[in-house]
């Protein structure tokens, strides 16, 4: 069994935390990325289940067994990491058999394990290379394979990919994903990239400044994040961000109303500043809106950048009146959405157009804690608005 379960988990460096009150409880053949921005502390958190790093405070199970204080070697752990580190006067063969030699293995043992190993990696054939005639993909596979051979409870991986280019990446990525398929392992992955979370992932832990922000499957974190950091960590382009007031039958902006019920915002009082969020994907020009179920109150505004990306066309849109000559970062934040159309679309930059966004994917968040308040805004029916009038339509 694989189960892996920090509880109360920190690590202090002097006056530096680089992971404080972890707790997480990872089941027996799980994949669960932690993943979060460079230094915000997830190497760390792999590195006390590998026994690298002896916590300061807390403790750390694996199959039911407490390891806290183990050595490396005694937590049934085999550990890939970003640099590869293979041993280049050795064969594929002796790079893979390695820790098991070094643990006098009988020879009938190490070549069935071997054997097994390169043939879930797709290294047949390859195991009297030497590491220099080997592609950065296939050096990448010794290294998996060198780890499966310890037929481990548990994986733990340490970015392996962020030293390979962008195709091969994606290539690994699916690799990775039938290996665990395979081996119906628990493997641990970090990584500062989302995607990669997204893709592979059966849960996520999303962590800044080693806090642990939501754990939660990849889909969860993306439609359902619990802060502002996970809201704008996870997906890419990254969520567009708008402060607001809320009013009698909405949240005002500097530049446009989004109208919604205030009844559902339980402690939420008028003249409360909130944070509205909304994804490139669901803001729509008017031409492009009739399949919105709940659209907003149309918005003018004017094309500033365009960024071709084949499938799709990323458009930068200034609301307000605002031009992009002489905008700094903070008026970009409170006059910019990123909107996302079909690459057939006839659109230019410095051109006017109307925008409506999709009230039933906007995302509401408390300014000032930065915690999530509302996934989806319901429209006030007449007669029902919160003020006790009729509430007006988006026409």
């Amino acid at each position: 069994m694989g189960e892996v379960n920090l509880e109360h988990v920190s690590k202090r460096y002097d006056d530096v935390t680089a992971v404080d009150d972890m707790n997480l409880e990872i089941e027996d053949g799980e994949f669960v990325t932690l993943v979060g921005p460079s230094g915000c502390g997830k190497s760390t958190t792999l590195e006390t289940i590998a026994g690298l790093t002896i916590p300061t405070e807390g403790t750390i199970s694996i199959a039911d067994r407490d390891v806290t204080t183990l050595p490396p070697k005694d937590r049934g752990i085999a550990m890939v990491f970003q640099n590869i580190a293979l041993f280049p006067h050795m064969d594929v063969y002796d790079n893979i058999s390695f820790g098991l030699r070094l643990r006098s293995y009988e020879k009938k043992e190490v070549d069935r394990r071997v054997d097994r190993a390169a043939e879930i990696v797709q290294l047949e054939g390859m195991l009297d290379r030497m590491p220099d005639e080997m592609s950065g993909g296939q050096r990448q596979r010794v290294a998996i394979a060198r780890a499966i051979v310890r037929e481990p409870e548990v994986f733990l991986m340490d970015e392996p990919l962020a030293n390979l280019d962008a195709k091969l990446r994606v290539h690994m990525r699916t690799e990775l994903q039938r290996l665990h398929k395979e081996l119906d392992a628990t493997i641990v992955y970090v990584t500062h990239d989302q995607a990669e979370a997204m893709t592979m992932s059966d849960r996520v832990a999303v962590i800044n400044k080693g806090e642990l922000q939501q754990f939660a499957p990849p889909l969860t974190c993306y439609n359902e994040p619990t802060n502002l950091f996970v809201a704008g960590f996870i997906g890419s382009p990254s969520m567009n961000f708008v402060e607001g007031t809320v009013d009698s039958d909405g949240l005002q902006t500097e530049d446009f109303h989004v109208q919604f019920d205030t009844g559902q915002l339980d402690g939420i009082a008028t003249d409360d500043r909130l944070t509205l969020g909304v994804r490139p994907e669901d803001v729509y020009l008017t031409d492009d809106a009739d399949d919105v179920v709940a659209p907003t109150e149309s918005i003018s505004a004017k094309t500033d950048v365009l960024e071709p990306m084949g499938d799709e066309i990323f458009v930068y849109i200034l609301t307000g009146g605002a031009t992009s000559e002489g905008m700094d970062a903070e008026a970009d934040d409170s006059h910019q959405l990123l909107m996302s159309v079909d690459p057939d679309k006839d659109i230019d930059s410095d051109q006017d157009v109307d925008v409506v966004l999709d009230r039933e994917h906007l995302h509401l968040f408390d300014t000032e804690t930065g915690d999530a308040i509302a996934h989806g805004l319901e429209f006030a029916s007449v007669g029902t608005g919160p003020t006790g009038t009729e509430a007006e339509g988006d026409d």
